[in-house]
């Protein structure tokens, strides 16, 4: 049994390429069942994000190559347009790989926390699937429990930066004041959660939050003095946003051109600054090519995130520290499932001998021997049955002139050399 880390991220891919291997909430399901049937994968899980996207696999033997070609078949990419772009972790690179993106240090945004509750709906949706088994459910619960700590132990979370933060940022840039400003946010996720905070935070005038299921959008609305519509309705709000931030699931753009056109007009051409976050893009591209618009996507926000991650950088290095010593940590508890087998049999050997002398010991007392002669026997008889098999290979590993084998008894057995 192997593990595998394989995907691909911000570091390595543009966005046009994430898009177009992103797995929609909808058929994560499907995906995952047709992950897991493929030879030699024994376990999946798949981590889909803005930012990347990762399968996480058991597998019966090393085998990277048979993934990276599932993954350009449901993709339905030709395998050489993707691979420049996929990096592969296997094994001991795979779990530290794993707790360094639980815990936020390889993110855009360095530290930030989202990136811990996507991989816990990865591992939701995993086993909601019944793709995971025990090595990857031991994996995913020790990521959580080694990201907590270096959120617990370290600073590496201690500025208020994300994308959200950078993306309000940047409208105080374009804007400076908010107050007199209406912000329209499409979605209402963690993201867009985040984008509202901040806003509210800011001093917003207004905010208009969109969204596919309206209850939700109502919850989220109302909890910062907005209001909700529907996605359809967007249209005949545009005109009032000064502010457009998009991060939904759907895998069609919600804006087009021709929308923001219209908007444009009835605004007699103010500004809009528009930020879409969501991979696929929510807003077609060519909206940034309509004068008085400024439209920023996932990856235009990294120069702003880099201004803002300087004080978690010293924090990082301790969380580097701790995932080191709990990669090492899992690695132990993975090798040691080596010796379970070993250890099984000979336990079941040692009991075996137990009971067949117990057995005989009760026959003796039933045939008159005295109970301490019984108990004499037993012990000395038990003794010698448990020790036959390793004092035989001892004296021939001395004979052998095996050193390393005395030693490695030596080390097991708790003997100490007078």
């Amino acid at each position: 049994m192997s593990l595998l880390a394989l995907g691909i991220n911000h570091k390595t891919a543009p966005v046009d390429v994430r898009e177009r291997v992103a797995f929609t909430p909808e058929r994560m399901a499907e995906a995952l069942h047709e992950l897991s049937s493929q030879a030699p994968v024994t376990e999946a899980a798949i981590l889909s994000t803005c930012n990347r996207t990762e399968l996480y696999c058991g597998l019966s033997h090393d085998d990277a190559s048979a993934v990276v070609d599932w993954l350009s078949r449901y993709h339905q990419l030709p395998r050489t347009d993707l691979a420049p772009y996929i990096y592969t972790h296997p094994d001991h690179d795979a779990v530290r790989h794993m707790l360094r993106v639980a815990s936020g240090l390889d993110s855009l945004v360095l530290g930030e926390p989202q990136i811990l509750g996507q991989m816990k709906d990865a591992y939701q949706a995993a086993s909601s699937a019944g793709t995971l088994g025990g090595l990857l459910s031991r994996l995913f619960q020790h990521t959580f429990s080694v990201a907590k700590q270096v959120r617990t132990d370290t600073e590496i979370g201690s500025s208020p930066v994300s994308v959200a933060f950078a993306a309000v940022s940047l409208a105080r840039q374009i804007f400076g004041e908010l107050g007199d400003k209406t912000a329209l946010l499409i979605g209402a996720g963690e993201t867009i959660e985040l984008v509202a905070r901040h806003l509210h935070e800011n001093g917003i005038g207004r905010m208009v939050v969109a969204n596919r299921t309206a209850e939700r959008a109502h919850l989220l609305a109302s909890e910062f003095g907005g209001y909700s519509i529907a996605l359809e309705e967007i249209p005949a709000h545009l005109p009032e946003a000064d502010i457009i931030i998009s991060s939904t699931a759907s895998p069609l753009p919600i804006l087009g051109k021709g929308a923001v056109e219209r908007a444009l007009k009835a605004r007699r051409h103010q500004p809009m600054f528009m930020v879409d976050i969501a991979v696929p893009r929510d807003i077609e591209p060519e909206v940034g090519d309509l004068d008085d618009v400024y439209l920023y996507k996932v990856d235009d926000l990294r120069d702003i995130i880099e201004e803002n991650i300087a004080s978690r950088r010293e924090a990082a290095q301790q969380a580097e520290e701790i995932i080191e010593s709990q990669v090492s940590q899992f690695m132990g508890w993975l090798r040691s499932l080596d010796a379970v087998e070993t250890i099984r049999n000979y336990r079941e050997g040692a009991e075996k001998v137990s009971v067949e002398l117990l057995e005989r010991a009760r026959r003796r007392l039933d045939n008159g021997d005295s109970p301490e002669e019984t108990l004499a026997w037993l012990a000395r008889n038990l003794t010698n049955k448990l020790t036959h098999a390793p004092t035989v290979q001892l004296r021939q590993a001395g004979f052998d002139d095996r050193d390393d084998l005395l030693e490695a008894a030596r080390e097991l057995f708790g003997i100490k050399q007078p």
